[in-house]
């Protein structure tokens, strides 16, 4: 993406009670009438989801910080924790079986994002997407 017109981030704990906190930031950002608002809302809980349980953030004390930028009408989010054991992977859709919950986070991320990836380094790593509307 370009230049961002809007650039903020948010700092949270790494805990399951504040991926809504996640959640109402992207959304107070972007804003009720942005095109990607509801989309780049629903795929950023589910990176922050995955960050507060499995990164390295999820200890006592771990942080997760939000950033979500806005160029025109396109949406780049990005997540970033402490690195964990292992970084973000897409796993097969075998493994998302059935009723039951989870794993399936960035199955969404890879069929709704226009664009998605992770870096790693210093410690820390940021999980990604870009969203451009339809």
């Amino acid at each position: 993406m370009s230049e961002a017109a809007v650039a903020e981030s948010v700092t949270i704990a790494a805990v399951p009670e504040r991926v809504g906190l996640a959640r109402t930031f992207v959304a107070a950002v972007l804003g009720g009438s942005h095109p990607c608002s509801d989309l780049a809302v629903l795929l950023a809980s589910e990176l922050v989801t995955n960050s507060v349980r499995h990164s390295g953030s999820a200890v006592p004390g771990g942080l997760v910080t939000v950033a979500v930028a806005v160029v025109g009408q396109g949406v780049r989010v990005e997540v970033t924790d402490h690195s964990g054991d292992s970084a973000p992977a897409l796993l097969p859709a075998a493994f998302a079986d059935g009723d039951a919950e989870g794993r399936r986070g960035l199955g969404l991320v890879d069929e709704l994002a226009a664009r998605w990836g992770y870096w790693r380094g210093g410690g820390f790593t940021t999980t990604w997407f870009e969203l451009a509307p339809n």
